[in-house]
């Protein structure tokens, strides 16, 4: 053992690694070692000392959690929580490893009060308390600690919220007429005349600069944000010049799917031709509309250099971290309309914030000041009598006045098994979850595994449910099978016909991880799953680049017109022959779907690829934004830190079909189930005051 991590398990008699700066590191550095902290976290520890000599270990110790929390996506660290769940603050190992016994912050902090360690920290000259040092590396904001940079981020995107939501921007002319245009029919689920909650949220929408409309899958976010295009468009032309629209999504993926979705319903607006090609059908990213700068974190429009729009719509803003937010209205002009669209429900950004779960923390309930209410049902003729709208207070729920839950489901209805599994889920009840897995749905399916190696995983994955769903085999057999004939010149259609179906076949069946190591999670799985086709003849090898073998990009790359999260294929193409009347000879590419909702494809060296991972499994992370006819979540076979009712709802919710739940070990899915995302930022209470300046 190494004497690094001899210091782990020694008794502890008095936190000395508190009394002693150098001692603080070396236990950081067996952190590091071990896995529980990142190299990160101890490097600005050690920064923090090079800056002041003289810092309290204590300090030091909070400059290293502050900065581990925000791998967890955490914008701050909140001093109260860490002392009541002090080793909580670090990564520590899957339950059942050793470590149990190791020195951890509840040791270190086993002395310190919260009035304590605020005096220590408020007494450092690196942590800004009142404003009067600004270059300060640490912002203590009553018990929340922040690292600077996201402090500013945090109040960034408060402040301009605060400014917007105090907007009073005209309204559209004839807007009662215009929403009784776009929605002629009263709103009826299941035979019942309900609240046409997507009328609603065009109407508060049009009502200010700042909007928020959130719900499930098949909820109709989409549409509804095609008929508030068309509301404002109508109005502008009618006034004079039309609007500057433009639509973006965090990741290419999901800009691909909104740009087909709304491709396909702006032709059916009950609107004039003219309003019509006004309204944009192209989504892209927003690092793409942003105008990424290649090594930076900074963009090209910025406050002084801001986007020339007047409308923005973002979809699955679930995914959009703090800093991206901060960007995005920094860059916006002042006065734009924004509006945001996402699931409140799903997983939040791989980066650290729940933004969208912040903001859209009052969406159940609504709260509506009475005033809000009274001016809904006189312009969208609805009433707003749903037994689970709470009544609220404008002055104190601002954010409220400008939010909308859609609540009724298209795609999943009350008998659909998918649909009662993820409000299960969403409701936190293992109970419920449960029962309807055990209903006999159509549309759902649990395998239980008896071990590493049980067949029933293969047949799953590689033949899907017979007679119901497709698994990996239909789009080699696609692949196999459909290939155009080899002498067919290199430019004939028929092979990105080929390509494109072979693209489609692959998106009916998708595998989702909770995790990215071990068994049970990407690493694992991925090349287990090739070699189970390479034993069935699918795959010409599970090496290397292989014909069939599917790729996700993994970082934006402008240069190839490919975006974090685009799937691709590795197929064999024909060349255009050196010389005249020699057969074509085949090439390996991988072909990609463009983003520009084309329908078009580019195909690509492999050689040109250098962020790429094979795909057979995927996180659930990494999920989001997409949809499979038939997906399958695989649980890992101990409880994790990530295993939240939040992924587990995410993962059901990408299924359009067929859902499969695969267990290792039953516990793990119903405990994961009874837990859900805690990321702490003080985003809400800075939206109702004013922080250090």
């Amino acid at each position: 053992m190494s004497e690094q991590l001899s210091l782990l398990i020694e008794p502890v008699a008095d936190a000395d690694e508190l009394q002693d700066a150098s001692a603080l590191l070396t236990l950081l550095d067996a952190w590091v070692e071990r896995g529980w902290l990142r190299a990160l976290d101890r490097a600005l520890a050690a920064f923090c000392l090079e800056l002041d000599r003289s810092a309290e270990p204590l300090l030091l110790f909070s400059a290293a959690l502050v900065s581990h929390q925000l791998g967890h996506g955490h914008i701050c660290l909140d001093l109260p929580a860490t002392l009541a769940s002090p080793d909580f603050a670090l990564s520590l190992p899957p339950e059942g490893e050793e470590g149990s016994r190791a020195r951890l912050p509840s040791a270190l902090l086993a002395g310190v009060t919260l009035g304590t360690w605020g005096e220590a920290l408020r007494r450092s000259p690196l942590v800004e308390t009142d404003g009067t040092t600004p270059q300060a590396p640490l912002v203590l904001l009553g018990d929340r600690l922040y690292l600077r940079r996201y402090w500013n981020h945090e109040r960034t995107v408060a402040s301009s919220l605060r400014t917007r939501l105090a907007d009073r921007p005209p309204l559209p002319a004839g807007l009662p007429g215009t929403l009784a245009q776009l929605f002629p029919e009263p709103l009826r689920v299941e035979g019942r005349q309900v609240t046409d909650w997507q009328k609603l949220a065009c109407a508060l929408a049009a009502r200010g600069s700042f909007s928020l409309i959130t719900g499930g899958p098949g909820t109709g976010k989409t549409t509804t944000v095609v008929r508030l295009l068309a509301l404002l468009q109508q109005a502008a032309m009618a006034g004079g010049q039309p609007l500057r629209i433009r639509l973006a999504a965090p990741t290419g993926k999901a800009a691909a799917r909104l740009t087909e979705s709304i491709g396909a319903q702006v032709d059916s607006l009950p609107v004039a031709d003219a309003v019509r090609k006004e309204i944009p059908s192209e989504v892209t990213t927003l690092h793409r509309l942003l105008g990424s700068r290649p090594d930076s974190r900074h963009f090209r429009h910025h406050a002084g250099n801001p986007l020339a729009l007047d409308v923005l719509v973002v979809d699955e803003a679930s995914m959009i971290d703090l800093e991206m937010m901060a960007c995005l209205l920094d860059a916006l002009p002042r006065h734009a309309r924004l509006a945001l669209l996402g699931d409140k429900d799903q997983l939040a950004s791989v980066e650290a914030g729940g933004l969208l779960g912040d903001l859209c923390r009052d969406a159940e309930g609504g709260y509506y000041s009475e005033e809000t209410r009274r001016w809904l049902e006189q312009v969208a003729s609805e009433r707003l009598d749903d037994p689970q709208l709470r009544p609220g207070d404008e002055a104190r729920r601002p954010l409220a006045q400008r939010t909308v839950m859609l609540r009724h489901s298209r795609r999943f209805g009350s008998d659909s098994g998918i649909g009662r599994l993820a409000r299960a889920v969403n409701a936190l009840d293992a109970g419920r979850a449960r029962e309807v897995l055990a209903e006999g749905h159509d549309d759902l399916n649990l395998l239980r595994l008896r071990g590493e190696h049980d067949g029933a995983l293969e047949r799953l994955l590689l033949d899907g449910l017979p007679g119901r769903a497709e698994g990996y085999a239909h789009y080699l057999e696609v692949l196999h099978e459909n290939r155009p004939a080899a002498e067919l010149p290199a430019d004939d259609p028929a092979w990105p016909g080929w390509a494109l179906g072979v693209l489609r076949a692959f998106d009916r069946f998708q595998l989702l991880c909770a995790v990215r190591r071990g068994p049970w999670g990407v690493e694992g799985l991925n090349p287990r799953i090739a070699s189970m086709l390479q034993r069935r003849g699918l795959l010409e090898s599970d090496q290397g680049w292989y014909e069939g073998r599917p790729v996700l990009v993994v970082r934006n790359d402008y240069s190839l017109g490919l975006m974090n999260g685009d799937i691709g294929i590795a197929l064999h193409l024909p060349e255009p022959a050196d010389v005249p009347g020699e057969a074509p000879r085949q090439v390996l590419r991988v072909a990609f779907p463009r983003n520009d909702g084309s329908g078009g494809l580019r195909f690509i060296l492999p050689s040109r690829l250098s962020a790429v991972e094979t795909v057979f499994a995927m996180t659930v992370h990494k999920s989001q934004g997409s949809e499979f006819t038939h997906t399958a979540l695989i649980l890992p076979d101990t409880l994790n830190p990530v295993m939240t009712k939040e992924l587990l709802y995410t993962g059901i919710t990408r299924a359009r079909h067929w859902f499969s739940l695969i267990e290792t070990r039953p516990a793990i899915f119903d405990e994961a189930v009874t837990r859900r995302v805690a990321r702490r930022s003080g985003l809400m209470d800075a939206l109702e005051v004013e922080g250090p300046a």
